[in-house]
């Protein structure tokens, strides 16, 4: 979903009919709007770590990656490591309060996808898969869930309810054990009040027992083969339905809530802490999306000065 080989000056060589004098002062241009926070950007109230080194990778062009030596802009997306031009010890990384697996379609380009920018942001906290090489998740799926638009989907804030349905032995329970049907008509009220008060009581445990996330890194056209595998059959579902995609890559048809895998890791962990940690959020993850939105700025303002809006 994001191709690093793509750089400020190819893009406008490709798309400036006008020639190199134009393409120098767009990219003069470029230094300056790409540090300053443009009006219609929404990722300007993002709280991030200083992006100067990627200004400075910019500027020296595609560089080598210390393990594979393939060259490449910014960081190597088979090897989830930086280039030689960006020092890790520049890079921010984010602690996340559960752990994420993302498995990716085989035919996903790995230059396009952004589902690395969360294996080298958080390296501690994300695993990549390429499918169809996955866990096996049958044991622990009253920890685990799942996020993917479907009609069986709930949202974040419901988490803690559905998980109810899980046993510490990962098996799904049809019935709500909260509105279950008492056996003898006569406990019938003491017993509601009782599984009431469980339930309320166990709200928030039963949303921070969640220990694991699982996203799909693949065009959503593709996504069929990987959600109906029998491995990932029976976990809770969790759609995010109230964002909106910045991504310069939006897939044609498809409405602007379908999230890159960057912003859907994102997002779900600004709402996780809000409305199952009951914190108040204050940027701890907004560095998740350091390269994200530097690369957004970019291309933005690079398509800007070629003429398109």
């Amino acid at each position: 979903q994001l191709t690093m080989s793509l750089n400020s000056s190819t893009l406008l060589n490709e798309e400036n009919p006008q020639g190199p004098k134009r393409n120098a002062e767009c990219l003069e241009s470029l230094e300056l709007q790409s540090t300053s926070s443009s009006p219609d950007n929404p990722l300007q109230q993002l709280q991030l770590a200083s992006q100067e080194v990627l200004q400075k990778a910019k500027k020296s062009g595609r560089s080598k990656c210390p393990r594979c030596r393939s060259s490449r802009m910014f960081y190597c997306y088979t090897c989830f490591v930086p280039v030689e031009t960006v020092p890790t010890k520049e890079i921010p990384t984010v602690k996340l309060p559960l752990k994420i697996d993302i498995i990716k379609h085989p035919n996903e380009t790995d230059g396009k996808s952004t589902a690395v920018h969360a294996k080298l942001l958080a390296p501690d906290d994300v695993t990549i898969y390429k499918y169809p090489c996955i866990p096996e998740y049958e044991e622990k799926k009253h920890e685990i869930a799942l996020i993917f638009p479907g009609p069986n989907s709930v949202s974040v804030k419901d988490i803690a309810f559905h998980l109810q349905k899980y046993t510490k032995e990962g098996v799904y329970h049809s019935d709500d054990d909260c509105s279950r049907e008492p056996l003898h008509k006569q406990a019938k009220i003491e017993l509601e009040e009782k599984n009431l008060n469980e339930c309320i009581s166990s709200n928030r445990s039963e949303g921070t027992r969640l220990k694991k996330i699982i996203f799909i890194d693949s065009t959503w056209n593709q996504t069929n083969k990987i959600i109906t595998d029998e491995r990932l059959q029976g976990l809770l579902q969790i759609e995010l339905k109230t964002r909106k995609t910045c991504f310069w890559r939006h897939q044609k048809g498809k409405p602007d809530t379908y999230l890159s895998t960057i912003e859907a890791i994102y997002y779900f962990l600004v709402d996780y802490h809000q409305e199952i940690l009951k914190e108040s959020y204050k940027g701890q993850y907004d560095n998740l999306l350091f390269f994200f939105s530097f690369m957004y700025t970019l291309i933005k303002d690079a398509k800007c000065c070629a003429g398109k809006e």
